[in-house]
């Protein structure tokens, strides 16, 4: 049987030649939160191994972005560091591999003022805009992986003491990454050959309708001819293969912007900021999302939407099979990167540039003729289920199904 240590070394060489896939000579940006030194340590020592010319740090802390936003004013939130934002460009645009080391953060914003909140995102990602296009357009290599902490495995298992919850979360991670495995690199290499297979059938198929049917949800999204389904391994401007999320379990496209009408009903909650947004709906008309309620939450999803125009249009429609190993956990995750590996998901905001044929070398203008939406945002919420079911309209008009009671119908 594997140890900690062991199964932790082969979590950061997965994010090193699996998710970033790290060459000779390349610089490496690692974002991480402080109480990851461990993992980031050995993501170091990983990369170097494999040739990389220098590894920079870029390190967060959730307490203390909760006492910024506690007690700066919204003139110091929304004007974000420009020489952070230069330095991160800066790498991105000299090819730098990025690798991504998040925490749950569930709770770290309690108690602060929703427009803060979303004040704060709204600034870093109009700060990072260009970061994010060179991500987003796969001109670089970019992964993402979790770091658990003792609140979030108490959250998860909260029956248990902190040092139980906590293995027993790291081994949910090492079994969903795979990074339990005896070979995780060649069990990654079979994970992205089977959504592979689903790519290319939809790729075939050229769909121009989607249809969502299931409880609190009647959703029809539309798709341009250009589009094409991506998911799994990714291939950057330098043509190197990468793994942009590890866990994942999603293809996904773009939807045509202004081809979205409908209800559609979250089946899992969304953290966003450090905040909860709990039991959300949406109706779309025309593309774009005309009202919203939430549970919980509904401020903050209010001000997410008025960050931009674009961000009140879907960028993202990604279908993953209710049975993932993800699902199959049980758990509600309370972060994105699982949550969206356990249902089928859809994105507010920026489209994937990639999901278009030739549309990373699109201008803008091009972009918006094929539908794709663009914005400064970019956040995925979950609407799979054991009860959804999704038909799609092929090019003589007929619909067949592509997910039946939220598996795969194919």
């Amino acid at each position: 049987m594997k140890t900690f240590m062991q199964k932790l070394e082969r979590y950061a060489e997965l994010a090193v030649h699996v998710g970033a896939n790290v060459q000779k000579g390349q610089e490496v940006l690692v974002k991480a939160p402080i109480e990851a030194g461990e993992l980031v340590r050995l993501v170091t020592e990983k990369a170097y191994q494999a040739g990389a010319k220098r590894v920079y740090f870029n390190w967060t802390d959730d307490q203390l972005a909760h006492l910024k936003l506690k007690y700066a004013d919204e003139t110091v939130i929304a004007d974000y560091p420009i020489w952070q934002a230069e330095k991160l460009t800066d790498l991105v645009k000299r090819g730098a591999a990025c690798i991504d080391i998040k925490t749950a953060g569930i709770g770290v914003m309690d108690g602060i003022d929703p427009k803060k909140s979303a004040l704060d995102q709204e600034a870093m990602w109009r700060a990072l805009k260009t970061y994010f296009d060179y991500r987003m357009s796969d001109r670089v290599s970019w992964t993402i992986l979790i770091y658990p902490t003792v609140e979030w495995a108490k959250k998860l298992f909260p029956g248990k003491i902190r040092e139980l919850a906590l293995a027993d979360l790291w081994e949910v991670i090492f079994k969903m990454t795979r990074a339990d495995r005896d070979d995780p690199v060649q069990a990654w290499k079979d994970h992205t050959k089977r959504l592979s297979e689903k790519k290319a059938y939809l790729n075939r198929k050229k769909f121009r309708k989607l249809h969502y049917k299931g409880p609190g949800t009647d959703l029809t999204i539309g798709l341009d001819p250009a589009h094409h389904w991506d998911g799994g391994a990714a291939v950057n401007s330098a043509g190197t293969t990468f793994i942009p999320n590890i866990p994942t379990e999603e293809v996904y496209t773009l939807p045509a912007k202004t081809e979205v009408n409908g209800t559609v009903m979250a089946t899992r909650p969304l953290v966003y900021g450090g905040k909860l947004i709990e039991k959300l709906s949406l109706t779309f008309e025309r593309g774009r999302i005309i009202s919203l309620n939430a549970r919980e939450g509904e401020e903050l999803i209010n001000h997410l939407i008025d960050t931009d125009e674009g961000a009140r249009f879907l960028g993202e429609v990604a279908l993953v099979p209710n049975l993932s190993p993800i699902s199959k956990s049980g758990l509600v995750f309370y972060t994105t990167l699982y949550d969206e590996n356990a249902s089928c998901h859809l994105a507010i905001g920026k489209a994937y540039p990639t999901c278009l044929d030739g549309g990373t070398e699109m201008s803008a203008a091009e972009l918006e003729q094929h539908g794709a939406n663009d914005s400064l945002i970019h956040v995925d919420f979950m609407i799979g289920s054991d009860q959804l079911d999704i038909e799609a309209q092929n090019e003589r008009g007929e619909w067949e199904p592509v997910f039946q009671n939220g598996a795969w119908a194919f």
